[in-house]
């Protein structure tokens, strides 16, 4: 339960109480973290069930993400984008990546990011507005709020929107399993990115890759059309794009960090939802 507890208290803003902490504890943390991911997309998908514009459900989604998070996966993206824009070598990328204020590198980064999380994510839940409306036809105010129960509560989350939000969740916390494999090294000798960094075994990442693709294969057969295919290509492709973030961030800075461990959560999720925008 410690890996559980560690897991929970390091990728969310979900209070408990870790009693230990230990590279083995950290270890079996970044294992665990898909399934922290698959918790944080089931909440932060309910926005999507609102009545209005998708791009508004997605924007409320997408923030509502942020807040279970605490921000942190999308501080470290900024601060990865400073500290590699600045072209500087490795010692003075690692100190403008510790300031606390946001560089140019940083803004821009951080709103093309959320720019495409948005638009993606709006483009995959056309049906959701549909659903309210429907049970919006009454004149009973009863009858009018019955869209909230569970039949079509149900249906909703059975969309492509939802599935594919949750989805990109699992995808962006399952980059932190593999980038803390033991054959990733960590760029400085304290931080959380020294803490965790080597804690994970290729076998236990290889594991929890294939959980999360039946996973993601089980949520479209939920979803219907051919996201049983689109959704574990979407984990596939945010694994690949976190794969070359991290091997560009290892040969710039030596190794990860805890700000390089957020910018991989932000990249999988992106290009998994992108991936299940274009294709689904």
């Amino acid at each position: 339960m410690d890996g559980v507890r560690f897991a929970i208290g390091t990728l969310s803003v979900f209070p408990v109480r870790v009693t230990r902490v230990d590279r083995q504890v950290v270890g079996r943390a970044m294992v665990l973290a898909p399934a922290v991911g698959l918790v944080l997309g089931g909440v932060a998908c309910l926005p999507l069930l609102l009545p209005g514009p998708p791009l508004l459900g997605a924007a409320l989604a997408l923030g509502l993400l942020a807040v279970l998070t605490r921000g942190l996966h999308l501080d470290g993206l900024a601060d990865l984008a400073d500290g590699l824009g600045s072209g500087k070598p490795a010692p003075q990328a690692l100190d403008i990546m510790k300031k606390s204020d946001i560089g140019p590198f940083g803004v821009i980064t951080l709103v093309l990011t959320l720019l495409i999380q948005a638009t993606a994510l709006s483009g995959l839940a056309p049906t959701t507005q549909a659903i309210a409306l429907s049970g919006l036809g009454s004149t009973s105010l009863t009858t009018a709020l019955s869209w909230l129960g569970p039949p079509a509560l149900m249906t909703a989350l059975s969309g492509i929107g939802p599935a594919a939000l949750v989805t990109a969740c699992v995808t962006g916390r399952l980059a932190l399993t593999w980038a803390c494999r033991s054959t990733v090294p960590a760029a400085r000798p304290d931080g959380l990115g020294a803490l965790v960094a080597g804690t994970v075994r290729p076998g236990a990442a290889w594991a929890a890759t294939a959980l999360a693709l039946a996973a993601a294969a089980g949520l479209g057969l939920v979803a219907g059309q051919r996201m049983v295919y689109v959704l574990p290509l979407g984990v596939v492709a945010g694994l690949v794009a976190a794969s070359l973030l991290l091997r560009h961030a290892r040969r710039r800075l030596g190794g990860v960090t805890g700000d390089v461990l957020g910018a991989l959560v932000e990249t999988a999720t992106a290009t998994t939802l992108t991936i299940c925008a274009v294709l689904g």
